[in-house]
């Protein structure tokens, strides 16, 4: 039987160390029999999981022989990795093991070296820190997982889920995953990635700054067919100068900005109104319903109409 050893580090996530537990331990194969047996594991007998306390039956030792270990995410990312819990991980993965973890879970991870030279996730609101802590990990902070073959890492919260009836499915097939799925109240598969959750609320705006008035007026006027041309002669500039100076201020170009205004007020949109896909494209300046769906999948990962079903 497969082994899956689930790691509570301190401060655990309850819902993140939950998830691998109840979906693994529900698993059944097509005779009936458990697809796993589920060890719960860690350093200390007792952990903090923020509301309550834990007791974990086994110790590291529980990690060998696993077939495969999920680290759950913590409360504090940042939190320093034990030596201890170190040197068990990187002991499990030279022996073949398959670690696995969820969304913050995946900074202990990388401070285990595993990560390095690796494409790697984490939930989207933590992707920028695990960057800059770790340049050696490619972070795609757009995707709900990461499969690197032995090493496998997935986004916040439900995405969880996601990986570990992946993982399901590469064990025993589609159709035992597909039965968990069922057992869980979930889709197998799900569309589109982290894009389609991270909310844009704060679109670049530095207050104070010279081009404040033009972001305002822009912002105010996302229904207009714009070109760069309109952009730079409403701040009294050549396009030369506007380009250099958004740059400068927000980070991206007067296109990229105007873009990215627009898909987050048809986010808006279809969430608050029953207005049809191409009524919303043309509210906020698409030409046409075609560029308007292309623009939002490219941003979001999914097409208006499954934003919508999830999000309205």
């Amino acid at each position: 039987m497969h082994t899956v050893a689930v790691l509570a580090l301190d401060q655990v996530i309850p819902f993140d160390l939950s998830t691998p537990i109840e979906v693994f331990a529900r698993t059944r194969l097509p005779d009936g029999r458990p697809g796993y047996q589920v060890r719960v594991c860690a350093e200390q007998p007792d952990i903090d999981a923020g509301a309550f306390s834990l007791r974990a039956p086994w110790g590291l030792d529980g990690l060998k022989g696993a077939d495969t270990i999920i680290v759950p995410g913590t409360a504090d990312p940042a939190a320093p990795l034990t030596p201890a819990v170190r040197d068990a991980l990187r002991a499990a993965a030279k022996d073949g093991t398959r670690i696995a973890s969820i969304c913050s879970g995946a900074f202990p991870l990388a401070a285990t070296g595993l990560l390095d030279g690796l494409r790697a996730t984490t939930h989207w609101i933590a992707a920028g820190l695990l960057a800059a802590a770790h340049p050696d990990i490619e972070v795609d902070p757009d995707v709900l997982y990461v499969d690197n073959g032995q090493i496998l890492t997935s986004a916040g919260a439900a995405a969880g889920l996601d990986l570990c009836l992946h993982m399901i499915r590469s064990d025993y097939g589609s159709a035992v995953a597909a039965d968990a799925a069922r057992l869980s109240v979930v889709p197998l598969e799900r569309d589109g990635g982290q894009a389609q959750f991270i909310v844009h609320d704060h679109i670049p705006t530095p207050q104070g700054s010279a081009l404040e008035p033009l972001l305002t007026w822009l912002q105010d006027n996302l229904s207009h067919d714009l070109t760069l041309a309109d952009i730079a002669a409403q701040a009294g500039v050549s396009t030369r100068t506007l380009i250099r100076r958004f740059r400068e201020q927000t980070g991206v170009t007067p296109l990229q900005w105007l873009h990215r205004a627009r898909i987050r007020q048809a986010q808006h949109l279809l969430e608050t109104t029953r207005h049809s896909v191409e009524r919303i494209g043309a509210q906020v300046g698409f030409g046409s319903p075609t560029a308007f769906r292309d623009r939002f999948r490219r941003t979001t990962g999914v097409n208006p109409q499954t934003y919508r079903r999830s999000f309205s």
